[in-house]
């Protein structure tokens, strides 16, 4: 369906589902579509597209070898199907939200003009998802991220500074190549940033010692990314992700064990205070006869010296995350 936009007489096509005609140029999406389907809109050379905040679904294919489309609203978007805006080269601005989970396979596959990207709630990015995108110079990486699939940013030759959450099984190993090769070719790749809960931990850790030491493991990466071969970049990355981890792993249980010795302490000091009161008297001001032996006394003050609300409710409060 055509209609025509006011005043400078441009054909708009409302996209209502099904595929459109390949010769289209201005397009609006109905208000009632959520999910633009399979090869929609592909090889259409000249179009220009509209989107409205409905959108959830966009399907496989649906934009691919767009040539002309500039600028796309997926702020709604949850999905981004496979190949979905494949060598889409004049695309420079995707404005992606807070609910986008998934980019498939070779999703931005050649979109040379991209420039920055932003996915702050993206879980899972597919093979080859923005293989050459050439333009891209900075990522901003959600910490829900779970998965950087093979190849998912092969060849961004401009691409300086990443921020990615620190997870162990992040970057899998590609079962093809039986390599880690998701930043091979970024060749200007230089800057590692982490995202998400390290920071937090880091500066709870006891000792300033190890907080020093781990905020140097943290910044190694960006003293040794700027001498590293283009196609060991991952490599390195990968190798300094488990570094990192490992050393968490030990200063968290040194800072564990610090808190049990300290929790002890403090439940001995309970203890011992409870012991050092002062004997009950009764009415005539004599001392009560015990009717306990001492062994029973020690093990009545234990429990009521309130130490078992101390090992309960403090210890796994102090435990770091």
């Amino acid at each position: 369906m055509a209609d025509h936009a006011d005043g400078d007489g441009v054909d708009i096509f409302v996209y209502r589902g099904g595929r459109a005609p390949q010769h289209v140029t201005h397009v609006r999406i109905d208000k009632s579509v959520e999910v633009i389907e399979e090869n929609a809109f592909r090889d259409c050379k000249h179009l220009v597209q509209e989107t409205h905040d409905g959108i959830r679904l966009v399907g496989v294919r649906s934009f691919y070898k767009c040539n002309s489309l500039r600028r796309i609203n997926l702020k709604h978007v949850v999905e981004i199907g496979e190949y979905a805006f494949y060598q889409c080269v004049s695309l420079e601005s995707v404005e992606f939200g807070d609910n986008l989970e998934t980019i498939g396979q070779c999703a931005f596959y050649g979109c040379r003009s991209l420039q920055h990207l932003n996915l702050p709630s993206i879980i899972t990015i597919g093979r080859g998802a923005f293989y050459k995108c050439n333009a891209l110079t900075d990522i901003e990486l959600s910490e829900r991220l779970e998965t950087i699939e093979a190849h998912s940013f092969w060849e961004c030759k401009r691409l300086q500074r990443i921020a990615i959450p620190l997870k162990r099984i992040l970057i899998p190993l590609d079962d093809i190549f039986r390599r880690y090769n998701q930043f091979d070719g970024c060749d200007q790749l230089i800057t590692v940033n982490l995202v998400g809960w390290i920071h937090k931990t880091v500066a709870s850790l006891h000792m300033e010692s190890w907080r020093n030491e781990m905020q140097e493991e943290i910044h190694r990466i960006n003293q040794v990314l700027p001498d590293a071969q283009t196609r060991d970049k991952t490599d390195e990355i990968k190798q300094w992700m488990d570094s990192v981890l490992d050393k968490m792993d030990h200063y968290k249980a040194e800072h564990y064990r610090y808190v049990k010795e300290g929790t002890n302490v403090l439940e001995l000091a309970l203890w011992k205070a409870k012991l050092g009161e002062k004997e009950e008297k009764s009415v005539d001001g004599r001392s009560k006869k015990a009717k306990v032996d001492a062994d029973s006394a020690r093990k009545g003050k234990r429990i009521t010296c309130g130490a078992d609300v101390v090992i309960k409710n403090v210890l796994p409060f102090l435990k770091l995350d």
